[in-house]
């Protein structure tokens, strides 16, 4: 059973990346969820975690709220991608439950310090929270098992054509965070934009009764599915990684985020031509989808036998 702490901004495919983490329950013990602000704002990415802790029935898992803006003063968000709410057309129940109190950086390190070596930091969100939590106690580089993050990529961008949006939300945040000594598993667009769901995929997902009420519509709220593809679930495939890592192949690289270019501002400069041990990445540069599927939908069929 593997630890771990999920450091999000829900988000469309947050939502389904908790859902596989939540469908993976004889895998996963899920330690704490903590909220940054990021494809919405602050308000509504802990508003959406609260509502889907109780919708896919994740117990009494701590939903803590962090950081709600950028280490500088630069606002960047994805409304125009995950909709007004960041669930796009999707509706949830009013959850019956609050956050926990106190701060995510706060959370996030006394709860590495209180099990060093056996929690693994899952950040799928701008790494506001994650380079707070290492300014206030660097010891978290070593007692955090892994951390796996869902941005960058050593190719191109899609919040412009050269950062990917999680680390153009938050680019100085960003730069801390590779820079602080643990080696970063970064699931970057080259290997997530993969992951997308076809009509095949889709048709998977229909039977999944209440489940398919998130699934479904979220998913086709990103853009048009089709048979050769459509859109992908970014966030889901950095929980997968946890779940199986040799699903990806990942190689070691250098990662530099660039914080002052005018045109690069996010962009995660990648280089390959390091040995393992100067690398403080391990970039992942394929995905076996037929696997992937395999997983998230195997995953989605045990949590929807669960719900009903």
């Amino acid at each position: 059973m593997k630890k771990v702490l999920i450091d999000c901004d829900p988000g469309i495919d947050d939502a389904l990346a908790l859902a596989l983490a939540a469908g993976s329950a004889d895998h996963l013990d899920i330690v704490g969820i903590t909220t940054v602000g990021g494809n919405v704002d602050l308000e509504l990415t802990t508003a959406n975690a609260l509502a889907l802790r109780e919708f896919l029935a994740m117990g009494q898992v701590p939903v803590v709220p962090g950081s709600a803006g950028a280490l500088l003063p630069r606002t960047v968000r994805a409304a125009h991608v995950h909709g007004t709410s960041g669930l796009g057309d999707v509706v949830l129940p009013e959850p019956q439950r609050g956050v926990s109190e106190g701060h995510a950086v706060d959370f996030i390190v006394e709860t590495l310090k209180a099990d060093p070596g056996e929690i693994t930091l899952v950040a799928v969100g701008p790494l506001t929270n994650i380079a707070l939590a290492v300014r206030r106690e660097p010891r978290i580089v070593e007692w955090a098992r892994d951390l796996v993050i869902m941005g960058g990529s050593y190719t191109r961008g899609n919040h412009n054509p050269a950062a990917e949006f999680n680390m153009l939300a938050d680019p100085e945040a960003a730069a801390i965070v590779f820079e602080a000594g643990w080696t970063v598993r970064m699931l970057g667009l080259d290997v997530t934009l993969k992951a997308s769901v076809t009509t095949a995929v889709l048709d998977r997902m229909r039977p999944l009764g209440r489940l398919s009420e998130l699934l479904v519509p979220a998913t086709q709220f990103y853009g048009m599915v089709t048979a050769e593809g459509g859109p992908a679930i970014h966030d889901a495939c950095a929980v997968a990684y946890v779940l199986d890592p040799e699903l990806f192949t990942c190689v070691p690289a250098v990662v530099n985020v660039e914080t002052a270019g005018q045109y690069t501002r996010g962009m995660t400069v990648t280089d390959f031509r390091v040995a393992e041990q100067g690398a403080n990445a391990l970039v992942a540069t394929s995905l076996d989808v037929p696997r992937f599927w395999d997983l998230v939908v195997g995953a989605y069929e045990k949590l929807a036998a669960r719900l009903g």
